[in-house]
């Protein structure tokens, strides 16, 4: 007999006025079998994540109606399950998580920095987290079959075109950074899922190219 814990984790990247504000929802579903592994003796278990939720929210919604749409999502009882809210701090993000924390969530609000260059770091508790960690590490778990999407969520095909449109972009300085291509492109939904991702996996099981296994850098 298997018993099956789940847990959801909410990701929330902010946009402004040229950008989408996107939201969605990663399931975590870990099974515990009644077989114990014949070395360790510890029960035999099975992680699962999916993404079951997606969402762009309409341009220019001012982010007091952000936070009402956010709130929404997170106190849906169809998460049945302990929620994480992961934020996008970087810039606007700041008074964004400010009215969030304010609102009366039921959850753990986690504010994410993200960086530009190919490190990541947590140190003195701050969550700093690189593009290019969050976007190589989601395109991995969708190589690897660690990641499935729900059939049936309307913006299934935005994101893929998200993931198949991001470049690699090279300064003079020799740093690079990660982005969509072309004046139209975004990167809003692969954000969400990614900064979703990063908290469901874990910190220190993310950091797939350079870094240290503790995600500190």
């Amino acid at each position: 007999m298997a018993c099956v814990r789940r847990e959801y984790f909410v990701g929330l990247d902010l946009g402004q006025k040229h950008d989408f504000t996107a939201l969605c929802v990663v399931e975590r579903a870990e099974e515990t079998f009644d077989v114990r592994e014949p070395v360790s003796y510890q029960f035999l278990r099975e992680t699962r994540l999916s993404v079951r939720h997606l969402e762009r929210v309409r341009l220019r919604t001012p982010y007091p109606d952000v936070v009402d749409r956010v709130k929404a999502v997170v106190m849906d009882p169809a998460l049945d399950g302990r929620r994480t809210l992961v934020v996008d701090a970087t810039g606007v993000g700041a008074p964004v998580v400010d009215l969030l924390c304010a609102c009366g969530l039921d959850c753990e609000i986690v504010p994410v920095m993200i960086t530009g260059g190919a490190s990541s770091n947590g140190a003195g508790g701050e969550r700093r987290v690189s593009k290019q960690d969050l976007i190589t590490g989601l395109q991995l778990m969708f190589d690897l079959g660690e990641l499935q999407i729900a059939r049936g969520l309307a913006e299934t095909a935005t994101l893929r075109n998200e993931l198949r449109g991001m470049r690699v972009k090279m300064s003079a300085a020799g740093h690079d950074s990660y982005g969509s291509g072309g004046r139209a492109a975004h990167d809003d939904l692969v954000l969400a899922v990614a900064l979703a991702c990063w908290r469901a996996k874990g910190p220190g099981k993310w950091n797939w190219f350079g870094g240290r296994p503790d995600g500190r850098g």
